[in-house]
């Protein structure tokens, strides 16, 4: 029999995938990669997947690794996915994808198995980091297949299929929403979200973070430290990155950090309204930039700052496993070698402050700077300054003369 790795959830998507994979003659060994999505009872988990059928079920606990090697080296880019999405569950699926392909090859398996539809992003994010890392393992993807869809082609259909298979799922036909959650973020779409004219904020019922209204009134402060670009600690307390990360996900998340509703563009072409919430990386976003204003050369800083929107294209779109992406990683690794310092800020409905900066590898001059008397500035060198940098401007206007 052929065998395969599922990436299992456990869910009503991936539990009738599960027993559908066993119907076609495979043997499945199912994969829950915890990247700090919540879960009631892992091990009922389990005990479903072999109840289904499944060869062999077991958990990967990944959530370091998801913080550490995946979400902090984009966060030190500062990438956002069209200037406001940062990539919670674009940065999880190259890791999913990884653990999958390790049991594969642990176990002797020809395919990994997912449940992304054919319309979202997910699907090219599990299939272009399965094709860089294991070109030889085929991806089964049934969504994709007019087989599966004929046979499924809604919930109800998928509901009467586990009652059938006396699989257990908490699952109904009506669906308001779906969502997603791990550790950097939950996302929000479908259902009545595809709505415009709804009102996202108001429709959802978020699982990390307070409405801004009803936040505290007081404000509160928290102070993050970074070395080389690297969060290291929270309020001087060294931490791990998920435990930094987790730890910020709830001084956000008490008040309202992090909440957004956007209309994106989705690789395959169309557009697509999404909801997301992230305290927590908000939080690392901000606290970055400012440590990044005292340390990072103006050129440089400017350079990183045209190079990330394609880098959280590249994310986005699942290009992470690429020669392109391990030179884009080497080049910020050196551009946040000097970024090391702290930052506290200050949390108020929703808003964040910065309260004070400090970093022993500041560029900052205050004898440079100042705009009082005296200081080691000589403001008469601004003289021949412009006169070389408005040479151009005044060949040009003497030989197009502008209307004005």
């Amino acid at each position: 029999m052929p065998s395969c790795v599922l990436a299992y959830s456990g869910g009503l998507d991936t539990s009738v995938i599960l027993g559908w994979l066993l119907e076609q003659g495979y043997q499945v060994h199912c994969l829950y990669v915890d990247v700090g999505q919540p879960c009631e009872d892992r091990q009922a988990i389990l005990d479903k997947a072999h109840q289904i059928g499944a060869r062999s079920a077991r958990i990967v606990d990944v959530r370091e690794e998801l913080c550490r090697d995946f979400a902090f080296p984009v966060l030190a880019w500062r990438a956002k996915y069209e200037s406001i999405y940062l990539l919670g569950t674009s940065i999880a699926r190259p890791l999913i994808t990884k653990k999958c392909l390790e049991l594969a090859r642990e176990e002797g398996a020809t395919a990994i198995a997912h449940g992304a539809t054919g319309k979202g992003n997910d699907q090219c994010r599990f299939q272009l980091a399965a094709d860089a890392l294991a070109p030889d393992v085929q991806v089964i993807a049934p969504w994709r297949m007019e087989a599966f869809r004929q046979r499924f082609p809604g919930r109800s259909e998928m509901i009467a299929f586990c009652a059938d298979k006396k699989i257990p799922v908490k699952a109904s036909v009506a669906k308001p929403y779906s969502s997603d959650e791990n550790c950097l973020h939950i996302s929000y779409e479908a259902g009545e979200l595809e709505e415009l004219t709804i009102s996202g904020v108001e429709t959802v019922e978020f699982g990390m973070t307070v409405a801004p209204d009803k936040a505290p009134e007081q404000a509160e402060t928290v102070t993050i430290g970074f070395a080389a670009g690297v969060p290291v600690s929270v309020n001087g307390k060294q931490l791990t990155p998920f435990a930094i990360v987790d730890q910020l996900n709830q001084i956000g998340g008490r008040h309202g950090i992090g909440r957004i509703d956007m209309v994106e563009n989705r690789f395959v072409g169309m557009k697509s309204r999404g909801v997301y919430e992230a305290p927590g990386m908000t939080i690392l976003y901000d606290a970055l930039m400012y440590v990044e204003q005292l340390t990072m050369d103006r050129d440089l800083m400017h350079l990183r700052d045209r190079l990330a929107p394609e880098v959280a294209e590249m994310v986005y779109y699942g290009f992470w496993y690429t020669a392109k992406f391990d030179a884009l990683q080497a080049f910020i690794r050196n551009a946040q070698q000097h970024t090391t310092g702290e930052v506290r800020l200050k949390l108020y409905k929703g808003n964040i402050l910065v309260d004070s900066r400090t970093s022993p590898r500041s560029l900052y001059d205050a004898g440079i700077a100042t705009m009082e008397g005296g200081g080691s500035y000589n403001q008469t060198d601004a003289e021949g300054f412009l006169r070389i940098q408005g040479l151009p401007c005044r060949v040009q206007g003497r030989v197009t003369p502008r209307t004005f």
